[in-house]
């Protein structure tokens, strides 16, 4: 049999016989596997799997250069662990974590009780808003703060308990939700060791191909350390679903098909597929010695527009786009105002020079595949001096998460960007919080662009969404996730005219 049709798994084990004979490791690693492994085994296994021998071999004893670990460091001696897992579920106003108890306080200053007999206090933001239960001429009661926390899940959602037990019905179809978000925040802070946060390197055989077709399956396939418990699947999720979203729908083994899903157009078909002829080359017999080298093609620009928690993600986080294309090299580029929000300290902002009118900060220290430039600017005033150009449909693409093109309080800040982006005839990516909020930014692209645009993929869930929930603040009953739909679309391209009878 040969080595194209040979199982990943078993091509690593026999390029590692002589390692687990001299380690003494336990073979029977199954996903997911239900064996808890002591600390000395764990590390000699991390030798094996995770790609990076020696750097990971002390992901568990000490901080190396270049080592893809996140989460909490046990090598010093002062490592205490707060939260054990069966003590996750604490009251907001009374959590062990200060941070918890500042994020009560907030809810409590900027949050209103949702039962129907308080007005309004803002605008309806979809069906399913709990806000369109107050109508008006109605209600009796003036807007009050929330103040009392349920005792399910431990979160202030009613300003009293006697509207909470009125309104319980409503409440459950939240509360579980909410119950789960109050354990994963406090799984965060409980200073446990997060194995989840340790990223596999490149394949080490070029012949093992990754499945789409779920984040399971992925993982899997990926090499990831097996991940047993949902909660720390949601906790891996949560990172891991923004360059996995980019990646799930450039690959060539995509799982948007025009076959399967149904949800890739002819259009999408056209322009996916030029872009995967730039992000899976053909062999050229290139090496690493001087016999060797070869060309390479320039690295296809992913311009994240708008970006905003996506922008100050780990980079290993990231790097794990440029591992699903191994022939392939990536320039990601962040614009946005908010795009160094919180990260003054890291990376202070330079000044705006002749040699750098924008203040780009280029980080290229972190792989050799891939580089990550950040602009905090509007995509627009960039655009119009040319700095971005000349634009390529075979290597440039564009991702918008969660932009709220259709919501009331931003649709104005994309306005003048919207048309910049279509004149580019280059994909746009665009992902949702909600079906709803998706559907209302897909109206408001067709109201101010109709039939400027090509939709690539028809809209509907993302397969690699976040699992993890998150709640408003503002709102504790409006719970969304990270990117769970996904859609493109690009500027219409005329290449054929149709002309009348002379």
């Amino acid at each position: 049999m040969s080595a194209t049709y040979t199982c990943a798994r078993c091509l690593l084990r026999q390029s590692h016989v002589r390692q687990l004979a001299l380690g003494g490791l336990d073979s029977s690693r199954l996903w997911p596997s239900k064996l808890r492994y002591p600390l000395t085994a764990l590390t000699r296994r991390s030798r094996i799997h995770t790609g990076q021998s020696a750097q990971a071999a002390s992901a568990f004893t000490a901080k190396e250069p270049g080592t893809q670990q996140i989460g909490p460091d046990i090598s010093n001696g002062d490592h205490q662990r707060i939260l054990h897992r069966e003590n996750l579920l604490h009251s907001y106003s009374n959590s062990p974590s200060p941070e918890i108890r500042k994020r009560a306080a907030f809810i409590k200053n900027h949050a209103y009780c949702p039962h129907p007999s308080h007005h309004q206090t803002r605008l309806i933001t979809s069906p399913d808003d709990f806000e369109s239960r107050k109508i008006k001429g109605v209600t009796t009661h003036p807007p009050a703060h929330v103040r009392f926390e349920c005792p399910d899940c431990k979160i202030p959602v009613y300003c009293c308990e006697e509207h909470w037990a009125d309104d319980y019905e409503m409440h459950l179809e939240v509360c579980d939700v909410l119950q789960q978000i109050n354990t994963d925040d406090h799984d965060l802070r409980s200073g446990r060791f997060f194995r989840e946060f340790q990223y596999p390197g490149p394949q080490k055989v070029e012949e093992a191909m990754i499945n789409l077709s779920n984040w399971d399956v992925f993982l899997y396939t990926r090499e990831f350390e097996a991940i047993n418990e949902p909660r720390h699947l949601r906790q891996a999720t949560a990172l891991l679903t923004y360059p996995i979203t980019i990646g799930s729908v450039l690959h060539e083994l995509s799982p948007y098909d025009m076959r399967s899903s149904s949800r890739l157009t002819a259009e999408g078909l056209k322009s996916l597929t030029a872009l995967r002829y730039s992000l899976h080359p053909p062999r050229t017999g290139g090496g690493n010695d001087i016999k060797g080298i070869r060309l390479k093609p320039p690295p296809a620009r992913i311009f994240v527009l708008g970006a905003r928690a996506e922008s100050s993600l780990p980079r290993a986080v990231w790097v794990q786009l440029s591992h699903m294309f191994s022939q392939a090299q990536f320039h990601v580029i962040f614009v946005g105002p908010e795009s160094m929000a919180n990260r003054d300290s890291e990376f202070p902002l330079p000044e705006r020079t002749p040699s750098n009118p924008f203040g780009e900060i280029i980080e290229a220290d972190f792989s050799h595949d891939m580089k990550i430039s950040t602009y905090v600017d509007y995509f627009h005033n960039i655009h119009r001096t040319g700095y971005f150009g000349p634009y390529d449909p075979y290597f440039d693409v564009f991702v918008l998460f969660h932009p709220g093109l259709g919501h009331p309080a931003s649709s104005h800040e994309w306005e003048e960007t919207l048309p910049m982006l279509l004149e580019t005839k280059c994909p746009i990516i665009s992902t949702g919080y909600t079906e709803w909020d998706m559907k209302r930014d897909i109206e408001w692209v067709d109201k101010k662009m109709s039939g400027e645009y090509d939709l690539l993929l028809q809209p509907g869930e993302n397969i690699f969404r976040s699992l993890r929930w998150d709640l408003n603040e503002q709102d504790p009953s409006d719970i969304t996730c990270g990117n769970w739909g996904v859609w493109a679309f690009r500027g219409k391209r005329y290449e054929t005219t149709t002309k009348g009878p002379v």
